[in-house]
């Protein structure tokens, strides 16, 4: 199944997407909720709406304004170096253990939503990312077994704020500037995608200009491998996010740097899954909007 967590006139839901067509979910069942927790908590409902979106009316796609698909996450994992051309263009030794890291919940924001250049920094840059939306929680989970554990796959683009990011040791501030990390808009479930998401191509663009591009089987570390060693020192609980790493080709490594500019809007797509797209303003420009509204 492919769902859209979005607003209408009616107000926010979660629905089906079969091509250009969605079917509204929430309408069908009020159970399904305003994001895809009623789903993820309830394995049964999910199950059951196949037959319910038989003959079930339908809107455009392009008429719903994307939320995001979890609203409240409780924890948002992200590994830092999972593909080896990337660890090198940015002048990292290769690891023996992921480099993760954490997001918080004002960093995020829906795909379509203006990501936001800081006014301390002009240094934006991109990073196109599989993200897995975490279905059944767990602690200590088996790798053979981690994959039960997904809910479905999205996009992430992973903004991040580089001079800030390499201020210290920890990339807590270059990873976490407000509005800078864009989820969705759709969420595909395992079934439609290859096990473990792999072979898939992912790749980030600025209109006809292409910034990334790689497959996912350059992983170091599959979803398996990742969800395994996060469950052994944390409780992975259901809605989590977890963000597996950006492929080479960032803005940082490039010469001279290539980072984001206000008027630009950078795509980041995953194969099977979807496009992500932010368009990029100015914190004042943003903040003044927002004041207005």
């Amino acid at each position: 199944m492919k769902y859209l967590v979005g607003e209408t006139e009616a107000g926010t839901a979660v629905f089906a997407i079969n091509g250009d067509a969605a079917v509204n979910l929430t309408a069908l069942d009020a159970r399904v909720g305003n994001d895809l927790m009623g789903l993820i908590n309830t394995p049964d409902l999910a199950a059951s709406m196949s037959d319910a979106i038989a003959g079930a009316p339908s809107v455009p796609v392009a008429s719903i304004v994307p939320a995001l698909p979890v609203a409240n996450p409780g924890t948002i994992i992200c590994l830092g170096l999972n593909y080896i051309d990337h660890i090198k263009e940015g002048g990292y030794e290769v690891p023996e253990y992921p480099a993760l890291f954490m997001r918080s919940k004002k960093s995020i924001m829906a795909a379509g939503a203006p990501m936001v250049r800081p006014t301390v920094s002009e240094k934006l840059d991109y990073e196109v990312e599989l993200m897995v939306i975490v279905g059944k929680g767990g602690r200590h989970i088996a790798e053979e077994d981690a994959l039960d554990h997904v809910f479905a796959y999205t996009v992430l683009n992973d903004g991040s704020v580089r001079d800030y990011q390499r201020k210290t040791h920890q990339w807590t501030p270059g990873k976490n500037f407000d509005n800078t990390g864009a989820i969705g808009p759709i969420s595909v479930t395992p079934d439609e995608l290859p096990v473990g998401a792999v072979g898939l191509k992912i790749e980030s663009r600025v209109g006809d200009e292409i910034l990334q591009s790689a497959n996912t089987d350059d992983m170091m570390w599959s979803v398996a491998k990742t969800i395994a060693l996060i469950s052994v020192y944390t409780t992975l609980e259901p809605g989590d996010y977890i963000a597996m790493g950006t492929p080479p080709g960032v803005g940082h490594a490039k010469t001279p740097p290539r980072w984001l500019r206000p008027g630009e809007t950078v795509d980041v797509e995953v194969e099977g899954i979807g496009i992500c797209s932010s368009p990029i303003v100015d914190e004042k420009d943003f903040d003044a909007k927002v004041a207005a509204q």
